[in-house]
């Protein structure tokens, strides 16, 4: 080993013994192969990580094309025809942003991004991306958003879309009243169900998504539930995308779990929305290192075919060193710059670099292309990623943001926002496409669509017909799955005459329950990021294992126990780690599988509820956007039953965002069987009935009596409202949800014992629902003037008269949801403020939510009313010994 290190000193400063190493190397590589020198220099690697010599290799590789052009497969389409194309769907892309701009200034749209990524989706077009058909899934493709028009353009010389739905791109509204159908600024499978699979519009969501739905897709098939064995992800990302946490959180896990099945290309076009992304770096250094060290398969796909000559000749390697210290920023103002200019500027720099192209003109040196607008570069880089084995690969394309948008906005600070192009930019970008249009036809931004029988509408077809079908397309096609009765998992819920239990507890087993139905049990996906033994969930360890795509390795510390943890390849249980946005992540992949795989899944996420939608709220709003179902279940709900925990856990506000979800229907029960009764409702619509919505429960960890669901109550408690004690005529009325339902019931009793006044008492199971309905009641009533005026529910429950008081363990905007349609005198108590630690009964004060606070409030109603005298109120605060002169909980 001495004199290995001794040997390695010398070389630093032997130029000769240098050499010498390197021939050896190359003459290893002559006679042995390549295989044989990876063997040699790993070993040599594992003799220089020694800690006598400390050796470490560099990240990153140098700034080319990690394919050779040794390496590259034969084309096997016909690449002028390709060009073609892809040139006609740039056209149409541009036209349609450009026509809606000059007709509606405030409508936007973008250009740029799909200028430069165009070639990279007419590969994928042409070669890659496969439909669903026959007994095959199909890939899944998440779109770069910015890219949504040239994949309109493309869809209309398919044929899928016609000239007026292209004439009505961000016109949702106006298209309908023309016949047409409007075109939505990005990929939403809300407005387009039948078109767009994933939303991709808010940066980083695509990303993890994508990596969660490829992972799905082995669940699947280690569950004997699917053959997934073929099916691909294909993710196409923007490098300045890839500063979303969410973009890099799950980069490990896919390589930890083997995903074979999944490539990403980021289109590495050097540019965020205002400049460059790193434009004292090199991005794609960066994403190479960050790759590469979680364990990703890294292709670069820099520069284009016609380098391949200036590489070959570049024997001193001047031209790998320029380009490997020239920065982004410097990049993209040769981008924006002429052939001249980069002569002068770039290959300026050095006699060999200016040697190495004295041969081409200033138009040659224009038209030199980066890797990401080289057809036969990218067919490359997609079909070695294809056949990597054991690791997903990220194919990083270096393209022209603008990409021949020339003056008007090719590589320039402001080509993001490039809505509007000139008489002059028009021409040039048709003649730089050698688009078949006059300069009438050019100047109108007419769309050009090619003769149905032209040669290159036959191959179009061609292709997509070679590869399933056509491409983005969505299918709510999925075979029911029959929900079993409500008796049979739930009845110790609904009939449990007073038994002990929490809400979280009455959860966990009637789940326990319906995993061992037939039909219904092994669609059920259990997820939790970490948290299953706080949730009392450790039974399902051994019930059903935890989905492992390697088994267990080890043996556990917990071996013999009943509850020991248990991983296996055909594990049911989804466990995320530390981690909200990768356990949405699997449930949004769950929760579309009837859609993405025809497949109907039924998803329970349970979580800590203040983690939900506060933390992972942007992946619960694209989840609503592509229709998914199941439940998320907010476990230890509510600002006041997590006593101990304080500020950071206990939830107010979950309701308050759930609310503002359209297809989001939120719920806040009471007692194990409100949430039986809840349960069933939604199993039935998502699974029976092909309801697009997704339930939102919250669960909580207090244990008390629950007593067993009256009768006929069911609907109501869909609703939102049920009374529970009291009846019709009392003097107030008392609602409460959650837990608090019991301070209101002791608040009932309080207010009968101690002042002789009765009371109803409601168990509010939805104020987001009752709202809903309301709100939909006084629309129908103010359009529909001459007939019969319908009723809410709300008001049937809570006619005009006495004066109500509500108490939720949520902040007061929830219960005030409803306040402006009720008719009578309306009070809210509420847990506005951040959260402390304490005991519940000390939390229900503070907040002032408890039974005597409520007693209170309903006192001070009946004194608005006029029925009671204010010194009755003064008379509570002095027997329940009140604090009248302490700051509100939202102070402080």
């Amino acid at each position: 080993m001495n004199g290995f290190v001794k040997t390695v000193k010398q070389t630093a400063i032997d130029p000769q013994e240098l050499t010498e190493w390197r021939d050896a190397l190359d003459s290893l590589v002559r006679h042995a192969g390549p295989e044989r020198a990876r063997q040699i220099l790993d070993m040599l690697a594992d003799a220089g990580n020694t800690p006598a010599i400390g050796w470490k290799p560099r990240h990153g590789t140098p700034y080319i094309n990690s394919i050779s052009v040794a390496q590259q497969p034969h084309f096997p389409g016909d690449l002028a025809t390709e060009e073609r194309l892809a040139s006609l769907v740039r056209w149409n892309a541009l036209a349609m942003v450009v026509r809606a701009n000059q007709a509606y200034g405030e409508l936007g749209g973008h250009i740029a991004s799909y200028a430069s990524a165009a070639d990279l989706f007419e590969v994928g077009f042409n070669h890659f991306f496969r439909a669903r058909h026959n007994n095959m899934g199909g890939d899944l493709v998440f779109y770069q958003p910015h890219s949504a028009p040239g994949i309109y353009a493309r869809a209309f010389l398919e044929g899928r879309l016609s000239e007026q739905d292209l004439a009505h791109y961000r016109q949702e509204l106006g298209a309908v009243k023309a016949g047409a159908r409007g075109l939505s600024s990005y990929p939403h499978p809300w407005l387009m169900p039948d078109f767009w699979q994933f939303p991709t519009g808010s940066m980083g969501i695509g990303p993890i998504s994508s990596i969660f739905q490829a992972r799905f897709m082995r669940y699947l098939h280690h569950r004997g539930l699917q053959d997934t064995t073929d099916r691909h992800v294909w993710g196409v990302f923007g490098d300045g995308e890839m500063d979303e946490p969410e973009s890099m959180s799950a980069l490990t896990l896919a390589a930890r779990e083997g995903l074979d099945n999944l490539t990403w290309v980021v289109n590495c076009n050097l540019q965020r929305l205002d400049g460059p992304v790193r434009g004292n770096g090199r991005i794609i250094d960066e994403l190479e290192a960050l790759f590469a060290g979680a364990g990703w398969n890294v292709i670069k796909l820099v520069w284009g075919s016609d380098w391949d000559a200036l590489l070959a000749k570049d024997e001193d390697g001047a031209l790998v060193r320029t380009l490997s210290q020239t920065v982004d920023g410097q990049f993209q103002t040769f981008a924006a710059k002429d052939g001249a200019y980069n002569r002068e500027h770039f290959f300026g720099q050095s006699e060999s670099l200016a040697k190495l192209v004295a041969g081409l003109s200033d138009e040659q040196i224009d038209r030199l292309k980066r890797g990401g607008h080289d057809m036969l570069k990218i067919h490359a880089a997609y079909h070695a990623a294809r056949r990597v084995k054991g690791r997903p690969t990220v194919i990083l394309a270096q393209t022209k943001k603008g990409f021949g948008m020339g003056e008007a906005g090719q590589g320039k600070m402001t080509t993001h926002q490039q809505k509007k192009l000139d008489r002059d930019a028009l021409i040039a970008f048709r003649n730089r496409f050698q688009l078949p249009l006059s300069d009438e036809q050019t100047e109108s931004l007419s769309f050009y669509k090619p003769a149905a029988d032209s040669a290159e509408m036959r191959y179009l077809h061609q292709r997509r017909a070679a590869l399933g079908g056509y491409v983005p397309s969505r299918s709510q096609s999925a075979e029911p799955v029959p929900v079993p009765p409500v008796s049979g998992y739930g009845g110790f819920a609904t009939q449990a005459q007073g038994k002990e239990m929490s809400t979280t507890m009455a959860f966990v087993r009637m789940l326990s329950n319906l995993l061992k139905d037939k039909a219904l049990g092994p669609r059920i996906v259990p997820i939790v990021a970490d948290e299953a033994r706080t949730f009392g969930m450790a039974n399902l360890f051994k019930q059903i294992g935890i989905y492992s795509s390697v088994g267990q390795r080890y043996e556990p510390e917990d071996i013999g126990s009943i509850l020991s943890y248990r991983e296996a390849t055909d594990g049911q249980i989804l466990e995320e780690g530390i981690s909200e946005a990768s356990a949405i992540s699997s449930w949004v992949a769950a929760a579309t599988s009837y859609s993405v795989h025809g497949l109907r899944m039924l998803p329970f996420y349970i979580y800590y509820s203040m983690f939900g939608f506060q933390r992972v709220g942007d992946l619960i709003w694209a989840a609503a956007d592509q229709r998914a179902r199941g439940f998320l279940l907010g476990a230890t709900a509510g600002r006041t039953t997590l006593g101990g925990e304080g500020l950071q856990h206990q939830d107010g506000s979950s309701h308050l965002m759930a609310a503002t979800v359209p297809n989001c229907r939120a719920y806040d029960p009471a007692f194990a069987g409100e949430f039986a009764v809840i349960l069933d409702h939604g199993m039935r619509q998502m699974l029976e009935h092909d309801v697009d919505e997704f339930y939102y429960v919250t669960l909580m960890n207090e244990n008390y009596p629950q007593p067993s669901l009256p009768e006929g109550v069911e609907a109501a408690i869909i609703k939102g409202l049920y009374r529970l004690d009291g009846s019709a005529g009392a003097k107030v009325r008392l609602l409460g949800s959650g837990t608090l339902v019991r301070e209101a019931q002791a608040a009932a009793q309080l207010l009968a014992d101690d002042w002789q006044i009765d009371s109803e008492v409601f168990s509010v199971t939805s104020f987001s629902e009752l709202a809903r309905e309301a709100r939909e009641v006084e629309r129908w009533n103010r359009l529909h003037p001459l007939q019969s005026p319908r009723r809410s529910h709300l008001a049937s429950c809570l006619p005009e008269g006495a004066p109500v008081v509500a108490v939720s363990d949520y902040v007061r905007a929830v219960p005030q949801m409803i306040g402006s349609y009720l008719g009578s005198n309306y009070t809210v108590l509420g847990t506005d403020g951040f959260g402390r630690s304490d005991t519940r009964a000390a939390l229900r004060d503070f907040f002032e939510v408890d039974r005597h606070h409520i007693v209170l409030a309903a006192l001070a109603a009946l004194v608005e009313q006029g029925s009671l005298e204010a010194q009755v109120c003064q008379q509570a605060i002095e027997r329940y010994g009140l604090h009248t002169e302490r700051a509100a909980s939202w102070t402080h």
